[in-house]
């Protein structure tokens, strides 16, 4: 093997982004310089949203024009909704998010400028949650909800789930996610729409690349494979005995550890305050004993810390949002470092083309078809 080869491209420099910066000797995270606890502080998603695609923070009059050029266009088309309705009850959200997507690229045709491609970010940030939640409203065969035009990006989710705004706790612990969520380097859908792009393709192309490689569940899906891990276990007397009859079948333990993270994930953290207080606040307490359990006998065991993914499928869990919907949500974050990443790749582009080392056969004599034989079953 060559000495150049790195499995999973692990420690390898794949390119230079001023989008954000995963600094692992000292566990931070920072959008466009600035530290995601500032963020989570004192910032809205949208607030972060525009950082992300506009690359400052915005000034108050930029802020309320944001505001209104995304309240103009929650609505997706309505060929999009008798797309949903023609899809299988059992397909999962992240499926039809991909396909409505692909979808939305064949309503625009207004080009690659920068304007057009900044334009094009906007709307898809404005649709995503009306695409996720009534989405899923259609494949449960229920009515959609119309967005409500007065509200943030993430009160919104709530309001379409459930046809009625969310409460001030709920919406701060999904607006947590939400900016913890929004971007992270060079990960794997990230990397996917900058390659995808660095071909010329358009914008909704490489977002369409980045959702079916978010779906994975090492990835993107982890949160939801968290969640049917805690479920699985069932109690706190379980925990122990159930992670140790996992590790001895070497079952992956969703949730726990991170290529970027050697010392622990800030991100987990920050959101680990949240699940708690939400799981107190809503009775959940059951399943955050649960979740402690685990997260002390990964530690003991494996040396490992908890990724973003495992708390957040707590706190999704406490706030009673439906499983299949929490990559979903993802992607309503992600969005918008997506978008950023493809604005940045196009706007310096080279086509992004590795190589790779064979290493398969090599001399092997052409047999002509009429002497060919098939292998010999066992």
């Amino acid at each position: 093997m060559s000495q150049n080869y790195s499995p999973g491209l692990e420690g390898v420099t794949a390119g230079i982004s001023a989008v954000s910066e995963v600094d692992a000797e000292r566990n931070a995270l920072c959008y466009r310089g600035l530290d995601i606890h500032d963020l989570v502080e004192h910032c809205t998603f949208d607030e972060t949203a525009f950082l992300l695609l506009h690359g400052r923070l915005p000034s108050p009059g930029e802020y309320g024009d944001f505001l209104q050029r995304i309240a103009g266009q929650r609505n997706p088309p309505p060929e999009v909704w008798e797309v949903f309705a023609r899809m299988p009850a059992s397909t999962h959200p992240m499926d039809a998010l991909r396909t409505a997507v692909s979808l939305l690229g064949t309503f625009d045709q207004s080009g690659s400028s920068p304007q057009a491609l900044l334009a094009q970010a906007e709307r898809l940030y404005a649709q995503v949650p009306s695409l996720v939640v009534n989405g899923y409203r259609i494949l449960q065969g229920q009515p959609i909800v119309e967005p409500d035009t007065q509200l943030t990006h993430s009160s919104l989710f709530f309001q379409l789930l459930r046809n009625a705004r969310p409460a001030p706790h709920e919406e701060k612990a999904l607006r947590t996610t939400q900016i913890l969520y929004a971007e992270h380097g060079f990960n794997a859908s990230t990397f996917a729409a900058r390659v995808t792009v660095s071909t010329l393709s358009d914008l909704y192309s490489g977002v369409v690349s980045a959702l079916g490689t978010l779906k994975g569940p090492l990835h993107g899906g982890a949160n939801e494979a968290a969640i049917a891990m805690l479920l699985e276990i069932g109690s706190a007397d379980n925990a122990v005995p159930w992670l140790e009859k996992a590790l001895a079948e070497k079952r992956k333990i969703m949730g726990f550890g991170h290529r970027e993270y050697k010392q622990g994930d800030e991100r987990a953290r920050i959101a680990k305050k949240s699940a708690l207080e939400i799981a107190q606040r809503n009775g959940f307490e059951k399943w955050s004993e649960i979740a402690e359990k685990v997260e002390t006998e990964m530690w003991k065991r494996k040396g490992l810390y908890p990724n973003l993914d495992f708390p957040v499928a707590l706190l999704y869990y406490a706030l009673d949002i439906p499983i299949p919907l929490y990559t979903p949500i993802f992607v309503m974050s992600r969005i918008t470092g997506w978008c950023a990443h493809i604005i940045e790749q196009l706007g310096s582009n080279r086509l992004i083309r590795p190589q790779c080392q064979y290493n398969g056969p090599r001399n092997v004599s052409f047999v002509p078809m009429e002497e060919r034989k098939a292998p010999h079953a066992e």
